[in-house]
């Protein structure tokens, strides 16, 4: 990740200096993340407008923007959150309310086999997953582990208290281990049932030609 960090503070700074080529590899390198951030907050059909607004605040703003490749992550997650935001209340709808902020009690860390499991997916069946879960922990959920900030950086982003970012990440990636679980569960019952459906077709074809055999 420091490698990555590096690469992208790099490619910022040439940004910022005009360099449009840098600007591209820093779109590629954010792009993604951002858009599955933006996906947890307004229905998939406004996303990518959502974040091309994002984007296009991004670009006009860039020169203003002073930090590393962590920093910029998180300030793009804040402004692609505030435009999201816009949205919502320009389609007259409310945003989920995120859960208790003042519930700072000390958790066990972060569920690793969660991390894990969710590392390895897809993005495409991660962000079903996650799409699965209460508005708080999503947000928590894809800040830290797709986006990749830390607890201080998403507690900026979403304006919450580390703590809070922290108990709902906690709660988002135990419920994904679950779901994930239950996901695996249902995929190798599937797989387990194949061999037997297709005895049962044979079984049913030999049926077929026995019968046909016997009315000649």
């Amino acid at each position: 990740m420091q490698g990555d960090d590096a690469q992208l503070t790099a490619a910022v700074r040439a940004a910022q200096n005009g360099d449009e080529d840098a600007f591209r590899t820093v779109y590629r390198a954010v792009h993604p993340r951002l858009l599955g951030y933006v996906r947890t907050l307004v229905p998939e059909a406004d996303a990518e407008d959502v974040t091309s607004e994002a984007w296009l605040q991004i670009a006009r703003d860039l020169a203003r923007f002073h930090g590393d490749g962590d920093r910029f992550r998180g300030w793009t997650a804040r402004i692609a959150r505030n435009r999201a935001l816009d949205h919502i209340r320009m389609r007259g709808r409310r945003p989920a309310v995120g859960g208790d902020e003042s519930e700072l009690a000390a958790l066990p860390g972060e569920t690793d086999t969660a991390q894990e499991a969710l590392e390895s997916l897809d993005t495409g069946r991660t962000m079903e997953l996650i799409a699965r879960l209460p508005r708080d922990q999503a947000e928590a959920v894809v800040l830290r582990v797709v986006v990749g900030l830390d607890a201080k950086s998403v507690a900026e982003v979403l304006g919450k208290r580390p703590g809070a970012v922290r108990t709902a990440a906690h709660r988002g990636l135990r419920k994904l281990a679950e779901l994930l679980e239950e996901s695996e569960s249902g995929a190798s019952q599937a797989v387990q049932a194949l061999p037997l459906r297709g005895r049962l077709r044979r079984a049913s074809g030999r049926g077929s030609a026995g019968a046909d055999g016997g009315e000649t």
